[in-house]
């Protein structure tokens, strides 16, 4: 077994005990606590282009930020192409038609893309180093590799505070965020 092997048989493992931790955490209540504390980061960003997500599964929902924030600027989110190349961005408004895209995320029924240069990034487990462990698709970590040789690009891993470990089991092509913000708070990287 290689090196390479190993570490994909850990994020493998990771990925299971960290999609349990999440669905334990899942309220209302923390989300509540999440928005207050995200909307308090990306208020300072106003007029930027800001992307969020659509939850999937048990993600924590950014929504009620994005809506807040599109009376400030454009807000988009991610949609997923094909495999193996970043991810794109639809503008989004709180009353768009919105359509499955894959992995059955919501996505803007009418694609119009623009680059955001803040991105709320859904996640299953972070560190305070700001690793951040996905899905394992590296579509956030392509998309922000190439954000960032262009220009500034803030990445705002957003989770639940269950979803801190220790370490994240990082490869060189990994991204790391900026800051993370849950429902205990913001931690800045």
């Amino acid at each position: 077994m290689t090196e390479k092997d190993d570490l994909t048989a850990i994020k493998v493992e990771a990925r299971k005990a960290a999609f349990a931790r999440r669905k334990e955490a899942q309220s209302e209540a923390r989300s509540t606590r999440g928005v207050s504390h995200l909307l308090s980061v990306v208020a300072d960003h106003k007029g930027k282009v800001l992307s969020g997500y659509m939850p999937i599964r048990t993600e924590i929902t950014p929504v009620p930020v994005m809506a807040a924030m599109a009376a400030h600027g454009p807000v988009c989110v991610p949609v997923i192409g094909k495999v193996g190349l970043p991810l794109r961005f639809a503008r989004w408004t709180p009353d768009c038609e919105m359509t499955k895209g894959s992995f059955g995320a919501d996505i803007p029924a009418k694609l119009t893309f623009i680059e955001p240069e803040v991105l709320i990034v859904p996640l299953l487990a972070f560190d305070r180093k700001g690793g951040r462990l996905g899905y394992g698709g590296g579509f956030y970590d392509r998309t922000l590799e190439r954000l960032r040789a262009k220009r500034p690009t803030l990445a705002i891993g957003y989770a639940y505070s269950a979803q801190e470990v220790a370490a994240v089991p990082l490869e060189p092509t990994d991204q790391l965020l900026d800051a993370i913000v849950t429902d205990d708070g913001v931690h800045w990287v």
